[in-house]
């Protein structure tokens, strides 16, 4: 599985995980569909799956040479490199430009949503009713899951790492957004934004040889809680990619079909014209949970009206659009120089 890459091909692998890790930070987005149309999801897919009971072997008894090679081990390291990093930089980036430009951000993503579903079915061709039937389901639960409503934030150590291994489905199944899940959850903001920034902040405090933290409850329990989700992520990537390694190999067409699905009912959570809807008393004011922060009940989707603002939204679609056909035409070009 493993190949010689060049510093080129490292370099773009890095890259390609900073998108990765931007995607699965960004509520209706999927890391796996930046793999889908980057051309490496199946190498990705594959190489988790060699995270197994002969791996696990070859690194109990000391032979790490063996066992890096066996995982595919640094195609995974440059991946995982560039999402590391995208977590503490790209998608603080990204916070701010929702935080200030949220519908122009949201647009972004539609159009390249809408280039991912060109990019994918453009070259299927088992079209049949079976597949019909699959992109049809997939997106009926699509769109079924961007009308739910929100949960309460719930810090139980048990629920987190469930919430580890549900989320990490957005890098292992394309249009399926890990993100968005949590937000379904209620825990979006305690696991992707209070917990990433409490690391950061931790690591910038002993870096200027700071340990003050050890003795903030609060950050302490932040931390805790980001350790037991990220162990959740790490078994739940790890399971999700045996049992999507076998459904590609067995159920391809069906499975392709199910992502095209699955991505096209995505569409419905990054539609870009819509407002957050905060559960309210009965007095009508916004209620905070015990953390502070407002309870998000609900999205009102709505139609825009032809202004100056929509007309630049549409225009960011376009430049989404335009970002995945780029995308396409130079893995094209890269293959057919490998060739």
């Amino acid at each position: 599985m493993q190949s010689t890459r060049t510093f080129k091909d490292k370099l773009f692998l890095i890259l390609k995980g900073l998108g990765m890790g931007a995607a699965n930070k960004v509520p209706g987005v999927s890391g796996g569909v930046v793999a889908f149309v980057a051309g490496f999801y199946e190498e990705f897919i594959h190489s988790l799956k060699r995270v197994n009971l002969t791996a696990f072997k070859l690194l109990f008894n000391g032979r790490f040479r063996s066992f890096f090679s066996y995982i595919n081990g640094k195609f995974l390291s440059l991946l995982f490199f560039g999402m590391l990093v995208s977590y503490f930089s790209v998608s603080k980036i990204l916070d701010y430009y929702i935080k200030h430009y949220e519908l122009y951000v949201w647009s972004i993503f539609f159009g390249m949503i809408i280039g991912s579903i060109y990019y994918i079915s453009k070259d299927f061709k088992d079209w049949k009713p079976t597949t019909y039937l699959a992109i049809l389901i997939g997106a009926i639960i699509g769109i079924s899951i961007s009308f739910l409503d929100p949960a309460m934030e719930n810090d139980n150590l048990w629920f987190v790492f469930i919430c580890g291994i549900i989320s990490v489905s957005g890098m292992a199944l394309p249009g399926f957004s890990g993100s968005f899940i949590l937000i379904l959850l209620g825990n979006y903001v305690l696991l992707l934004v209070d917990s990433v920034n409490a690391l950061y902040d931790t690591f910038y405090e002993i870096l200027g040889g700071n340990f003050s933290f050890i003795d903030n409850i609060e950050r302490l329990r932040t931390l805790k809680v980001l350790i037991v989700f990220t162990l959740g992520s790490i078994i739940g990537l790890v399971s999700f990619s045996h049992v999507l390694s076998y459904i590609l190999k067995h159920y391809k067409s069906v499975t392709t079909a199910s992502i095209i699905g699955f991505i096209v009912g995505s569409l419905g959570v990054v539609w870009p014209w819509k407002e957050t809807v905060f559960k309210t008393d009965i007095s009508g004011a916004n209620i905070l949970d015990k953390r502070g922060k407002y309870i998000i009940e609900n999205y009102r989707r709505y139609i825009p009206e032809f202004e100056s603002e929509t007309y630049i939204a549409i225009f960011y679609i376009l430049i989404g659009i335009a970002t995945v056909l780029g995308l396409e035409w130079y893995g094209r070009k890269t293959r057919q120089t490998h060739a």
